[in-house]
């Protein structure tokens, strides 16, 4: 993650790609999570966890839009997903990749900001407002407060 906040627009790409294949990799995830999670107590977690996928699937595609803007190609690569038979362990892998792509947005928006794209800091604005209920969720769900996101 890259903490500069000017940037050419052809690294604005290259980091706009990484944080696609992290949606990516949040499509997957809550894919499977949702549908391998048991346990009575994971029961309306699971059914959350499909809504969240379908929204992670629009932020590929408003990212991926983006890309395209910028006259660049959107990756088709996802990040690793991580594996667990332990719901827990799922949500816990869930809740850091939020806290990562939450903070990787909000410098995202500063770098687009700086090149005066500022419908792109716009459109990530409204990504990011529901990648924070998406950790809240996961919060909740792990009965613990949401974690503070450092820049």
């Amino acid at each position: 993650m890259s903490k500069k906040t000017k940037i050419s627009r052809k690294e604005l790409v290259e980091l706009l790609n990484e944080d696609l294949s992290r949606e990516y990799q949040a499509i997957i995830a809550y894919i499977i999570y949702s549908q391998t999670m048991k346990g009575a107590a994971y029961n309306h977690i699971a059914g959350e966890l499909e809504l969240h996928a379908a929204e992670e699937l629009s932020h590929a595609l408003l990212i991926a839009k983006q890309i395209d803007y910028l006259n660049g190609t959107p990756t088709q690569t996802p990040q690793k997903v991580k594996i667990s038979d332990k719901a827990e362990e799922m949500l816990r892998f869930d809740l850091e990749n939020e806290t990562t792509t939450i903070r990787n947005y909000r410098q995202r928006i500063k770098q687009a900001d700086a090149l005066s794209e500022f419908a792109l800091g716009e459109v990530l604005r409204k990504i990011i407002a529901q990648e924070q209920d998406h950790l809240l969720d996961l919060a909740d769900a792990l009965g613990i407060d949401a974690p503070k996101i450092e820049e």
